[in-house]
């Protein structure tokens, strides 16, 4: 029998039900200095009208903001508009944020406008917007989002992964990973044309009324909705979406879809999401259209549209068929066992790295060569250490055979690396060089999880 949105929420409250403090701190991502334990029980047994009231005076409070700059601090970044780095910020911090402060408290501070910067996609080709904000704006949104965030990581569903406290990429993976080799082989593949610049911002600010009510921080998120953007020369003011690369963006956009992410358990229709990148795992065909059908009319009334090409159902009982999700491919090998591939884009993206250190024409010496790619290589393998053995040899051999090109180069021959230069410069002769072997990694990975399933 079906459980509805309400009871399946339900469900998960009481399951929390009596737990240790720091258990309480963990679940919610709350940050110690910014929530109390007393405001972690009452959200944990519900504030009355189940809103809450008097955020404000957590955001500007001197502590949080300081702690919010240390983090923007930590993790760097571009300029914004002002031009101001964080280290320059970083030198006159105290007095930029008892400044900030004050504006918070008196209701007149206004964010600057966002810097627009295109940036590689990071799975596949093409590139995506990314708004930089003023170093400044950066710190107000990270306080705001560590003050926000426990009240709607409370209601969010069990298979959201992206951008949420103690979850990634990984936990998404694994369990579409489990969800598909327990026979779940009927996969609707949803893509939403332009997410991030498309959410209605009415709708999102409805949303976020259910759990918050306090006005001044109600009017400080919808002034970062409405930052005017700057690209190039050009500047204009948005009236959809929330800006990528804000810091409070990720968690409004996940407020956006929490509905559909209740709606789809509540019909036993498993949807892994990260962000705005989901896949649903059905065990028949009709399970998978009515799947789809709930997709498109949600999104419809929500204000949004999916992609006509690129949402689709996939049979995986079929010769060749795949499906993609954060990169990775999901398929069959011939012998039909389920195995994970890196997504073509990827691997391109990733090989498109190494060809630009190991061109022929490269006169540094090979050992400076293999400390600039190791780093790039052990980056790849760490996400996509997962992926099927062959992956991993044959990304050694195509490596060792731009070498191979190089050395040959050098030796007055011409083209790529073959035939007998691999007698000539073997496998063990680049083991010497230090330069990384994945299939040896693999299997070191490999063993090191089994020993540590073991204990």
């Amino acid at each position: 029998m079906e459980q509805t949105t309400n009871e399946l929420k339900g469900s998960d409250v009481l399951a929390k039900d009596r737990q240790e403090p720091e258990d309480l701190w963990q679940r919610y991502g709350a940050k110690r200095g910014v929530w109390t334990l007393k405001m972690l029980e009452a959200l944990e047994q519900g504030v009355k009208g189940n809103k809450w009231f008097s955020l404000m005076d957590k955001v500007c409070r001197l502590d949080v903001l300081a702690m919010a700059a240390e983090k923007v601090v930590s993790n760097a970044g571009g300029c914004g508009v002002d031009n101001m780095t964080v280290h320059t910020f970083q030198k006159t911090s105290q007095d930029r944020l008892l400044a900030v402060n004050k504006q918070l408290k008196e209701g007149c501070y206004q964010p600057l406008v966002i810097k627009r910067k295109w940036i590689p996609k990071s799975f596949g080709s093409g590139e995506r917007p990314l708004g930089i904000p003023a170093v400044v704006d950066r710190v107000v949104q990270t306080a705001l989002k560590m003050v926000i965030e426990p009240i709607f990581e409370k209601e969010f569903a069990p298979r959201s992964y992206g951008f949420r406290p103690g979850r990634g990429c990984k936990h998404a993976l694994r369990e579409v990973d489990n969800l598909w080799k327990a026979e779940r082989n009927f996969i609707v593949d949803i893509d939403i044309k332009g997410y991030f610049d498309s959410i209605p911002q009415d709708k999102l600010m409805e949303k976020v009324k259910e759990r918050i009510a306090d006005g001044r921080v109600l009017k400080l998120i919808e002034a970062y909705l409405k930052q005017k953007v700057m690209d190039g020369l050009e500047e204009w003011q948005p009236d959809a979406g929330t800006p990528q690369g804000g810091v409070i963006s990720p968690l409004l956009a996940n407020i956006y879809l929490n509905d559909l992410d209740w709606i789809m358990e509540g019909r036993g229709l498993p949807m892994v999401r990260y962000a705005d990148d989901m896949v649903i795992l059905c065990q028949s065909k009709e399970g998978a259209e009515e799947a789809l059908r709930v997709i498109q009319k949600w999104m419809t009334e929500a204000g949004l549209t999916l992609h006509p090409e690129k949402t689709r159902i996939v049979d995986m009982t079929e010769k060749g068929a795949y499906f993609e999700f954060l990169g990775y491919q999901f398929k069959r090998t011939l012998n039909g066992k389920r195995n994970r591939f890196p997504r073509k884009k990827s691997l391109k993206k990733f090989k498109e790295k190494i060809k630009a250190k190991t061109r022929r024409t490269n006169g540094t010496s090979l050992n400076t060569i293999v400390e600039e790619i190791n780093p790039i290589i052990m980056g790849w393998f760490g996400y996509f250490k997962n992926c099927h053995k062959q992956t991993f040899k044959d990304v050694d051999g195509w490596i060792r055979g731009r070498f191979r090109g190089i050395l040959r180069k050098r030796r007055g021959g011409k083209g790529r690396g073959r035939g007998s230069d691999h007698k000539l410069w073997t496998n063990h002769y680049f083991d010497t060089l230090g330069l990384v072997n994945l299939t040896r990694e693999r299997e070191w990975s490999l063993t090191v999880s089994s020993i540590g399933a073991k204990h």
